[in-house]
């Protein structure tokens, strides 16, 4: 699996999701902008959700990033947070499985170390989505293939960071193990600063694949309702 990341280093991963109850939140349309990804350039897609990894799974060469956003009752961890996840995305073909590295509590009780142990049983890589340092060299002790900054700015203790963490991805870049900057890259420029910073790959999404954020954005300032505009 060392081969997938030489296949990512240096190049673009498309978030390809959608806001449940969203026109796009469809797995043929979904396929589609994955496709759509791969024949631009990007080098891997990260998507949500068992139906859509299987159908762009049938649609798209590249590697594929998988998760699955399930909400537990009592528990903060939403990305691949259980072990039931990721043998659920391991079916789907996904190279690649992301999950919430934070060191908060996971349904029973899981550790990142037991995460990293089943995405590895199943022949996978395993992507650690972190929010601080610390995340990363826990992850990093236990044996994660991928350390990113995906969940800085949206836990307690790191809400309200400027993004994209610039600071943080240098800390995660001096960790001898491949890193991918992930959340705020909202511009060509910030791609670019990401990997100056030391990033082996970026992840871009909304910018890109969500035109729901995107419409309201640029219809909040039309003329219609900003007469000032």
């Amino acid at each position: 699996m060392n081969g997938v990341l030489e296949r990512l280093r240096g190049g673009l991963i498309v978030s390809v999701q959608a806001w449940p109850g969203s026109a796009i939140d469809d797995p043929y349309v979904l396929a589609a902008m994955a496709a759509a990804a791969e024949a631009n350039g990007a080098v891997a897609v990260r998507m949500q959700g068992v139906a859509n990894l299987l159908a762009a799974r049938a649609r798209v060469r590249i590697p594929i990033v998988g998760i699955i956003k399930r909400e537990y009752e009592g528990f903060e961890p939403y990305i691949t947070p259980t072990l039931a996840e990721v043998r659920e995305i391991a079916a789907t073909g996904a190279e690649i499985i992301a999950f919430d590295a934070t060191g908060r509590p996971r349904p029973g009780a899981v550790t990142v170390e037991d995460l990293v142990a089943a995405i590895h049983a199943e022949g996978r890589l395993a992507m650690a989505d972190c929010a601080t340092e610390d995340d990363g060299v826990c992850a990093q002790f236990a044996e994660a293939d991928i350390v990113a900054t995906t969940l800085c700015g949206y836990t307690a203790q790191t809400k309200g960071t400027p993004l994209p963490s610039l600071t943080f991805l240098r800390r995660l870049a001096e960790l001898d193990t491949f890193v991918i900057a992930e959340g705020g890259v909202a511009r060509p420029d910030d791609l670019a600063r990401a990997f100056a910073a030391g990033a082996d790959a970026v992840v871009v999404g909304t910018a890109i694949t969500n035109i729901d954020a995107l419409v309201r954005e640029f219809a909040a300032r039309a003329a219609k309702g900003h007469p000032d505009a």
